[in-house]
């Protein structure tokens, strides 16, 4: 109890330094509850008592940890919006899988974060609540940055100092984006590790349960926590297959750490491999310096840098918004106004009452939905209509296979999903690195009034591969953009299941390295 205390205390003197105090919890509010707009609700409970949770006790393994949630996972005591005027009043019954286990473990739920309404977005500025700003030059004169999407709040909540973890979803990388952008760890685990059961869908064969931390521990520790599998999501992995996987990831583990054994480098005996199409003409110069000084870092603690090639992953980012899309509109279809969230009236806009079911349900999802959500919506209905349907979703998910050979193609481990793969490849790689984002965080304003219609997709273009493979990644803070000072990340990418060997260099890195700008 004193310490909940302690967190609601600790939060509101953050609030009062920079301007805010705590407003009223309502869904359809438009004042910040933070100076970056991080919190779409904060949890009144989280002072004093929380009647869904477990009392805490110093063995729990998250005792007393603040933690926030993306407001598109499902909270018994707190809103659950998406960010969508669509959702504004609904609160679930109950809570997610990834809730009731940190609940279950002691954590404290301070509040929910914000984000790009129903996670369509790499910038979070398509919000109900409005963009969320980043943190990470708090005290800088410069115009506000984007914190990245769609978990923009969950990796600001965490470079604020308002949680020690935030919870996210990333379905083609929108945990490890807005980490890259705010200058925290994100982590992607492999697909169908994480329990998505209580998960608000967007893309059902994407999303994945996402972890911002400060520090690689963190994140590990509240990975191990939230992995197993449940039998009420269907896309969770079975048993048997975490246990192939994990005895061939030990496997990998034992082998590196025996040859680091005879060498006093930490990471002697690991191969890693730098993709050279992860360096499109879209990436700027300024994330190129502190990339090089990482790959310098693991070169001195023994690692090998391999040169390697992904030859098709250049057609990811259109295969990844059209699967996306079509999954979206499959799952969106729910939102009728019926059953619950936003019904328009049957007269609005000083237009002539509804007089169909149908005009209603047009009516709502007009204007319940936000520009983006309805944008992608309606490419995702395309991409389903028997006209496009041979031509868009169904070539998409054979380039998705050929993406996913590409992986299985320079890693050394085999991939247990794949029956049909041989075993260890020696010349293939542990893990493969390149930059996270194309650049440092982008000005609010600029990707506000930006006219292209591409510009925010870009973003997307180095973390979608990884996603379209369902492989772990991790976005690790390594540095700040020379020219403005911003953070950058370094992204980390294994084998499906090889979350320990990931654990290796995230480690080392976590310890030991320390970036020319002394960010961390």
């Amino acid at each position: 109890m004193a310490a909940r205390q302690r967190i609601a205390r600790q939060l509101d003197g953050i609030a009062r330094r920079h301007g805010h105090t705590q407003a009223a919890s309502t869904s359809q509010r438009h004042d910040p509850l933070d100076a970056w707009n991080c919190l779409t609700h904060r949890n009144s409970s989280s002072g004093t008592s929380n009647s869904n949770a477990v009392a805490s006790s110093s063995k729990q393994p998250l005792a007393d940890w603040p933690v926030t949630i993306k407001d598109n996972f499902c909270t018994s005591d707190v809103p659950t919006t998406c960010a969508s005027k669509m959702l504004a009043d609904y609160r679930p019954t109950f809570d997610a899988a990834v809730v009731a286990r940190l609940k279950a473990a002691g954590a404290c739920i301070v509040g929910k974060t914000n984000l790009d309404e129903f996670a369509m977005g790499s910038s979070n500025v398509h919000s109900y609540f409005g963009p969320v700003k980043n943190p990470a030059k708090q005290n800088s004169n410069d115009e506000a940055r984007a914190a990245g999407g769609s978990s923009g709040g969950a990796a600001a909540s965490v470079r604020a100092g308002l949680c020690r973890v935030a919870i996210g979803s990333d379905t083609g990388g929108s945990i490890r984006l807005p980490a890259s952008h705010c200058g925290v760890w994100g982590f992607k685990p492999s697909y169908g590790l994480i329990s998505r059961w209580g998960l608000v869908s967007y893309a059902d064969s994407l999303d994945t349960v996402g972890i911002a931390a400060s520090s690689w521990q963190d994140a590990r520790r509240t990975f191990q926590l939230l992995s197993g599998h449940d039998r009420r999501d269907p896309t969770s992995m079975h048993p048997r297959t975490r246990q192939k996987a994990a005895r061939e990831s030990q496997k990998q583990v034992d082998r590196i750490q025996q040859s680091a054994r005879s060498r006093p480098d930490a990471l002697h005996g690991l191969r890693v491999g730098i993709p050279h199409e992860c360096f499109p003409a879209e990436l700027h110069s300024q994330v190129l310096p502190p990339f090089e000084r990482l790959v310098d870092f693991l070169t001195s603690k023994g690692a090998t840098v391999i040169p390697c090639s992904l030859p098709n992953i250049s057609l990811a980012l259109s295969a990844y918004y059209v699967i996306a899309t079509a999954e979206a509109s499959s799952n969106l279809a729910r939102y009728d106004g019926v059953r619950y969230g936003f019904q328009a009236g049957a007269k609005d806009d000083g237009r002539e009452p509804a007089k169909t079911a149908a005009e209603v349900y047009a009516r709502t999802r007009s204007q319940g939905f936000g520009r983006e959500v309805q944008k992608r919506l309606l490419l995702g209905a395309h991409a389903l209509s028997a006209d496009a349907f041979d031509n868009t979703f169904l070539r998409s998910q054979e380039i998705r296979k050929v993406v996913q050979r590409d992986f299985d193609a320079v890693f050394r481990a085999p991939n247990v999903l794949r029956r049909s793969q041989a075993d260890e490849r020696e010349e293939g790689v542990d893990v493969l690195v390149h930059p996270c984002s194309v650049s440092s965080a982008p000005r609010l304003d600029a990707t506000k009034a930006s006219s292209s219609p591409m510009s925010e997709y870009v973003q997307d273009l180095l973390t979608v591969p990884s996603s379209l493979a369902g492989l772990p990644s991790v976005s690790m803070p390594t540095g700040v953009a020379e020219d403005d000072g911003w953070p950058v990340g370094t992204m980390l990418t294994a084998q499906w299941g090889m979350e320990n060997v990931l654990d290796i260099v995230a480690s080392v890195v976590d310890q030991e390295y320390e970036p020319k700008d002394g960010l961390r």
